[in-house]
C-alpha cells in the first residue's frame, strides 16, 4: 500500500464540486435536479473572445508560451487595472496563471511557512482555508454575522505578530456583499497600522456588481500598494470558466516566484485561451451591462421568492451571483418521514434527496445554518428550484 502525505489530510474535496457531482448522479438515474450550486454563469463566451480565439488557431499560435503569460496579455492586464482602478504596475509584476485559484494557490505556496496566520473573513470561498492549511499556515478565520462584512474591530482583534495575510474578497462569494469606498478606507487604515500583514484581494467578481461602485484596497489607499496583491481572471465577467485563464498583479520579487513555482508545475497557460483573454480585457465590454441586469432580474426574484418560505431569511446582495439564506428558522423541524433539521447540512441534504433541489451547505463558507444558493440558472430552472424550496419548507413540522 502506497501510503498518503501527511498534507492531504489537512484538506477536503470542495464542497460545491461534491454537490455538483451528487446532483448530477441523481440526473444521470433519470431525476430531474435543479442544480442551484454552480459558481459559473449560465451564459455563453461572447462570440467576439470565441473568433479571437480560432484566430489565433488559425495563426498557429499553438506553442509554448513564456511560463507567466504572454506579453500581450500581461500588457492588456496592465491597461486594464490601470484603466478599472487607477493602478499602475509593470510587466514583471504581472504572473498569468491556470485559472485565479492556481495564481491564489501558488501565492500562498511562496509565501507562507509553518505557523504564519491568515486572517480570513466568514463567510469566505470555500478554497481559502484549504489552501492555507496545506502550505503549513494558520487560517484565522472571522465569522463576520454582521451584514457578512469585516469591520475594522473584528480586523484589530485577529492580528498578532504571527498574522502574514488578509484576504478580502469583493463582491463576495458567497453572501455577494461588496465593501464600499469608506469601508476598505477604514479597513486599510488598521492595517497601516500592522505592516506586516500583507493582502490579497480577490476581485474576481469585480463586473457582476448591481447597487454599489467597485473598488480595491490598493486603489483606495495608495500607501497599501507594496503590500497588497491583486488576484482576478476572466472566468466570470466573461463566463470563461472553462478556459481557465487568472493572473495575479503585486511586488515583483513575490511575483517571480510565483512565476519559478508554475515553471515547475504547469509551465504556462494555454496559449489559445490567453489570446481569448487579450480580447476579454481590450474588447468590447458592452455585453457587461445587458447581463447585470438579468442577474439582477434574477436577484430580485429568487429574494422576494425564498423570503416568502417559512424559516428562510435572505437578505439582498450587491453583487456576484449567490444568495446566502439563513435556514436557522427551520432547526429543530421534522420532515414528513420523521427526520429533524439539526443544521444546514440536514436542510441541504432534505432539498436534494426530498425535492431535487442542489444548494451548498454554508458551513462550507465557514458559517453554518446557512445554505448558499446560485442564481446563474435559467428564469425556468430558478422558477422550479425556489417553488420546490417554498414547498419543502411548508412540509416541515
Amino acid at each position: 500500500m502506497l501510503d498518503l502525505a501527511e498534507r492531504m489530510f489537512l484538506i477536503k474535496p470542495s464542497p460545491t464540486i461534491a454537490v455538483t457531482d451528487k446532483a448530477n448522479r441523481l440526473k444521470s438515474e433519470g431525476k430531474e435536479v435543479c442544480i442551484l450550486a454552480a459558481g459559473e454563469p449560465d451564459f455563453d463566451t461572447p462570440d467576439h473572445i470565441k473568433k479571437a480565439a480560432i484566430q489565433a488557431i488559425n495563426e498557429g499560435k499553438t506553442k509554448y508560451t513564456a511560463v507567466n503569460g504572454t506579453r500581450e496579455l500581461k500588457e492588456a492586464i496592465i491597461d486594464k487595472l490601470k484603466r478599472d482602478s487607477c493602478l499602475k504596475y509593470a510587466l514583471d509584476q504581472i504572473c498569468v496563471g491556470t485559472g485565479a485559484k492556481q495564481v491564489l494557490f501558488n501565492l500562498l505556496m511562496a509565501t507562507i511557512n509553518s505557523g504564519d496566520e491568515v486572517i480570513i473573513p466568514a463567510p469566505y470561498w470555500v478554497s481559502y482555508v484549504d489552501m492555507v492549511s496545506i502550505f503549513g499556515g494558520l487560517p484565522v478565520v472571522v465569522e463576520c454575522k454582521r451584514n457578512f462584512k469585516l469591520t475594522p474591530e473584528l480586523l484589530r482583534s485577529k492580528i498578532t505578530g504571527k498574522a502574514k495575510w488578509l484576504i478580502l474578497n469583493s463582491p463576495n462569494n458567497p453572501a455577494g456583499v461588496v465593501y464600499t469606498y469608506d469601508e476598505l478606507k477604514d479597513i486599510a487604515q488598521v492595517l497601516l497600522e500592522y505592516p506586516h500583514v500583507n493582502v490579497i484581494t480577490d476581485d474576481i467578481y469585480e463586473h457582476i456588481i448591481y447597487d454599489e461602485e467597485f473598488f480595491t484596497i490598493a486603489q483606495v489607499e495608495p500607501k497599501l500598494y507594496d503590500r497588497v496583491f491583486v488576484v482576478n481572471g476572466v472566468s466570470k465577467a466573461y463566463a470563461m470558466t472553462g478556459w481557465r485563464i487568472g493572473y495575479v498583479a503585486g511586488r515583483s520579487n513575490v511575483v517571480k516566484a510565483i512565476s519559478t513555482l508554475q515553471s515547475q508545475s504547469t509551465s504556462n497557460p494555454n496559449s489559445i485561451a490567453q489570446a481569448a483573454a487579450v480580447e476579454a480585457l481590450n474588447g468590447d465590454h458592452g455585453f457587461l451591462k445587458g447581463r447585470t441586469e438579468i442577474f439582477k432580474n434574477r436577484r430580485d426574484f429568487v429574494v422576494e421568492r425564498l423570503n416568502s418560505a417559512p424559516g428562510l431569511s435572505a437578505s439582498t446582495p450587491q453583487g456576484a451571483f449567490y444568495l446566502f439564506v439563513s435556514c436557522e428558522g427551520l432547526l429543530g423541524k421534522s420532515t414528513k418521514s420523521g427526520r429533524v433539521i439539526s443544521n444546514d447540512l440536514d436542510f441541504a441534504e432534505y432539498l436534494l434527496e426530498d425535492y431535487l433541489v442542489a444548494v451548498v451547505p454554508g458551513v462550507a463558507f465557514g458559517l453554518k445554518n446557512f445554505v448558499r444558493i446560485s442564481y446563474a440558472a435559467s428564469q425556468e430552472q430558478l422558477e422550479i428550484g425556489c417553488s420546490s424550496i417554498v414547498k419543502a419548507c411548508e412540509a416541515l413540522n
